[in-house]
């Protein structure tokens, strides 16, 4: 049996999951409790940073994960992208998060209704046309729909095409050198999450 995933600071992959969960249960029923910030905290943070967990999550600003998972400076270490994709910058700055953080937690975290996939199902079902620089963004999302079924009603779609985007970008991680290296050490371990715009409920996928 393989040890838990350990970060440097103390808390393991397992621990900072729960930490996560219980900060979205806060947030869902209105008990944050994230503190006002004081001077020694940020003198702290000023020396360095140890956070518990790494979160690749959408730029959509209805979900900022920090509110989202009632969490402080210093604890997350955030990397915000349209539909939550891949590319170079942000491999380069996951790597950095496993390398130098040695975060145990990594999430990938999509979430309903996300204006980018949406805009992808458009393109790949719809043969819809969008400005250069988004059909580049999106050609990053467009292959993570093979197997989602077009002919769904458009909101099944959507979440169809959400949760198919979030595992193919986990996918794409775990299959990369660096990334099956730390899986296979027991260095990281990688989950994925939708969040939902209604509730506000992080959904953690099996």
């Amino acid at each position: 049996m393989a040890a838990p995933v350990q970060a440097s600071a103390g808390c393991s992959a397992d621990e900072a999951l729960a930490r996560l969960k219980a900060g979205n249960e806060r947030f869902v029923g209105g008990q944050s409790h994230v503190p006002h910030l004081q001077e020694e905290v940020l003198a702290d943070l000023a020396m360095g940073q140890q956070p518990f967990a790494t979160i690749l999550g959408c730029s959509d600003s209805r979900v900022p994960p920090e509110m989202v998972f009632d969490a402080g400076l210093g604890d997350l270490f955030i990397v915000r992208v349209a539909g939550n994709v891949l590319g170079p910058s942000i491999h380069g700055t996951l790597q950095y998060a496993a390398e130098h953080l040695r975060t145990p937690l990594f999430v990938v975290m999509g979430h309903e209704g996300c204006g980018a996939v949406k805009a992808a199902v458009a393109s790949k079902f719809h043969g819809a046309a969008q400005r250069d620089r988004i059909s580049i963004l999106l050609q990053n999302i467009i292959p993570a729909l093979d197997h989602v079924d077009p002919a769904l009603p458009p909101d099944a779609l959507l979440s169809a095409a959400v949760l198919a985007s979030v595992r193919y970008t986990m996918q794409a991680l775990q299959t990369s050198d660096e990334g099956q290296a730390l899986i296979d050490a027991g260095r990281v371990k990688l989950v994925g999450a939708i969040y939902d715009l209604q509730s506000g409920r992080v959904r953690f996928l099996d």
